[in-house]
């Protein structure tokens, strides 16, 4: 839930790309991000991995006309719409990129070699056949932002029930990160998406910040199976709330776009 997923970023600069607001070089670096390289398998007429700017191309040569995040768990096909065996894929790497105007579905597999602090990352994007059919529970930014600011109190009230907030230096170094993340660029989107979106994203991530420090070992004292369970449960709807809301600031552009608002 912290760090942002790479569906996110393919979404957000694979939409960016597809309205001319950016190049497909700078598309692709956004997307490749820290990892070492991005390939995708499966595209129609391809029968090897290709790289993300042919395979960008591609795409919109097949019909695609934007491209949307879902962020699925057990039992939550969040932004699915299936077939089953794309829902099963999607639902084991917990997220996946679903195409907008041609019946495509795009799920990362992560390849990684190397030492802590060296790491090789490789990411190879499986372009499977999805159902053309509205996305599961994803609501409008509206929706997602009167539910996160709810949510946020609840993680706040889980967290200062359970003793844990802004105690432990794990904690405060989650702190630190997520605010150097947060002043760095300030480019949380790619160019196109309207400033709401960016809002309800930033603070679903706060949310996520939060979630992470609740679950996390080593915050406030020793934390037995049962309270560690306790803590999970208390903060399920928080983070099912909060991955509903990153998917809603993803997809927003294309939700617009279907609406003709610009």
């Amino acid at each position: 839930m912290l760090s942002e997923p790479r569906s996110g970023r393919f979404a957000a600069w694979g939409n960016a790309l597809l309205a001319g607001l950016v190049s497909p070089d700078d598309a692709v670096l956004a997307i490749v991000g820290d990892d070492a390289v991005h390939r995708m398998e499966g595209l129609p007429g391809e029968s090897a991995p290709v790289g993300l700017t042919l395979a960008l191309g591609r795409l919109r040569a097949l019909g695609v006309t934007g491209l949307r995040v879902a962020l699925p768990a057990p039992g939550h096909p969040l932004g699915l719409s299936g077939p089953p065996e794309f829902n099963a894929r999607a639902i084991d790497a917990e997220e996946a990129v679903v195409c907008h105007g041609a019946a495509f579905g795009l799920v990362p597999e992560v390849y990684e070699a190397g030492p802590d602090g060296d790491v090789h990352v490789e990411v190879v994007w499986h372009c499977l056949p999805v159902r053309e059919a509205p996305p599961a529970d994803v609501p409008s930014l509206g929706e997602a932002e009167r539910e996160l600011a709810e949510a946020l109190r609840e993680a706040t009230e889980v967290l200062a029930r359970l003793d844990v907030a802004g105690s432990g230096p794990v904690a405060e170094a989650a702190i630190d990160a997520y605010r150097a993340r947060a002043e760095r660029g300030r480019e949380v989107l790619a160019p196109g998406y309207p400033p709401r979106a960016v809002r309800v994203l930033e603070l679903a991530q706060r949310v996520g910040l939060l979630i992470s420090l609740a679950r996390g070992n080593g915050h406030g004292g020793a934390v037995s199976a049962g309270e560690m369970g306790a803590r999970a449960e208390a903060l399920r709807p928080v983070e099912r709330t909060a991955r509903r809301a990153q998917v809603a600031a993803y997809n927003s552009v294309v939700e617009e776009r279907e609406r003709g608002v610009r």
